[in-house]
């Protein structure tokens, strides 16, 4: 009974999400579904197994400060698209020259993200296949570079992109499914007596903290709304970004909260262990989430190709052709792919992705300091500042899980 509740509520609210037509008539939710998408696809599926590996029971309390340094980030970066938008173009100094560089350093974070979204996409489908060979994953992973390389060149990624809306929709679907799933096991373990956390090391080192750091990639990617200008306004961005913050935030944590029942040891190096963990569950949970991180990881990969390849035309003033792009994009990225495993490759995208909130926070500082008068307020200089340097030492002392 409790299988066929999960596939009705996962399809019932996926179709949902993909043909609502009030949900597709309104612009807020669509401003507000691409850098949720974003956060709950960069990491979801991953998140509760290592951090079960790193601080055991402590799981929630670490990705709620995980979480908090996000939303003051995103903070920052809301700060830019009110105050630094307007005058980017129109000004020169410090905040533009790092903004320039924050971009080319997004380029870089989005070739390591590519391959990340692959890599893990294979990790899924083996793991669901029963399959257990690096290298065969590896292969996987080349020939949907291969793939999405060489549609991109031939016929640009808007093709690819009709996907993405049916693998968001089925996404989330498959979260609300799996949170209902995870929420009536509670119950049913409280009721039973037989409810426990589990007996597993919360003890935390420096080298668990270093391992921390390089999660940040599991609640990345609500900066998305930096860059949806051409379709909505500033105003629009900033609200909905604040949202999907927010929303992902608690989805975040009650996930964490229900699946920490389900810990054990040895979780550390896995990231497909949530696959195993659901088993107690429902039976139909792990095959649910496999299709779903296959979908929605290969949705993420392609949406972050197409992301690079216009960065990479913006920079270079078109002088680099979008087919040129996604050649540099696909040679990259299956050099990445050959010389990281999965593991890595999440610290690697982690550290990336925090060189590039920390130049933000250093355009928001630029920018602050700037202002005049009551404007310019002295505690925002600091949090700028702070956040600055925190995500440079994310940057710096990120490690991969079991590295």
């Amino acid at each position: 009974m409790l299988d066929l509740t999960i596939v009705v509520v996962a399809l019932a609210l996926g179709a949902y999400l993909a043909f609502s037509r009030r949900l597709a008539a309104s612009r807020s939710w669509k401003a507000t579904i691409t850098p949720l998408a974003s956060i709950m696809g960069s990491g979801f599926l991953v998140s509760a197994p290592l951090l079960a590996g790193i601080v055991g029971n402590l799981a929630v309390v670490c990705m709620a400060l995980l979480l908090v340094l996000a939303f003051l980030v995103g903070g920052a970066i809301r700060f830019n698209i009110r105050h630094f938008e307007p005058i980017e173009t129109r000004e020169h100094g410090p905040a533009q020259n790092i903004a320039f560089l924050s971009r080319i350093v997004l380029i870089g974070a989005y070739f390591i993200s590519v391959t990340y979204y692959l890599e893990l996409l294979a990790a899924f489908a083996f793991k669901a296949a029963g399959v257990h060979s690096e290298a065969a994953a590896d292969g996987l992973t080349t020939a949907l570079l291969v793939i999405i390389g060489c549609v991109g060149m031939w016929r640009g990624l808007k093709e690819l992109e009709s996907v993405e809306k049916f693998a968001v929709a089925l996404n989330l679907g498959m979260i609300g499914a799996l949170i209902l799933a995870l929420a009536l096991y509670n119950v049913h373990r409280l009721l039973a007596g037989t409810w426990a956390l589990p007996a597993i090391s919360s003890d935390i080192d420096l080298h668990d903290l270093r391992v921390l750091l390089g999660l940040l990639i599991v609640v990345q990617g609500f900066e998305t709304s930096r860059y949806l200008g051409d379709e909505h306004p500033a105003e629009q961005r900033i609200a909905t970004m604040r949202n999907a913050q927010l929303i992902s935030t608690v989805i975040y944590l009650v996930f964490i909260a229900l699946a920490t029942v389900l810990f054990h040891g040895g979780l550390g190096a896995d990231v497909t262990a949530i696959i195993d963990m659901t088993r107690p569950v429902a039976v139909v949970l792990p095959l649910l989430l496999a299709v779903a991180a296959i979908g929605s990881q290969f949705s993420a990969a392609v949406a972050d190709t197409e992301g690079a390849g216009g960065l990479i035309e913006d920079i270079t003033e078109r002088k680099v052709s979008s087919r040129y792009a996604y050649l540099l994009i696909l040679m990259v990225t299956i050099v990445l792919t050959w010389s990281t495993n999965v593991n890595e490759i999440i610290a690697y995208a982690s550290r990336a992705f925090a060189l590039y909130y920390s130049l933000q926070c250093g355009v928001a500082f630029f920018v602050a300091h700037r202002m005049k008068g009551s404007a310019r307020r002295p505690h925002r200089l600091a949090l700028f500042a702070s956040l600055a340097v925190v995500c440079f030492l994310v940057f710096a002392l990120g490690i991969p899980s079991g590295g």
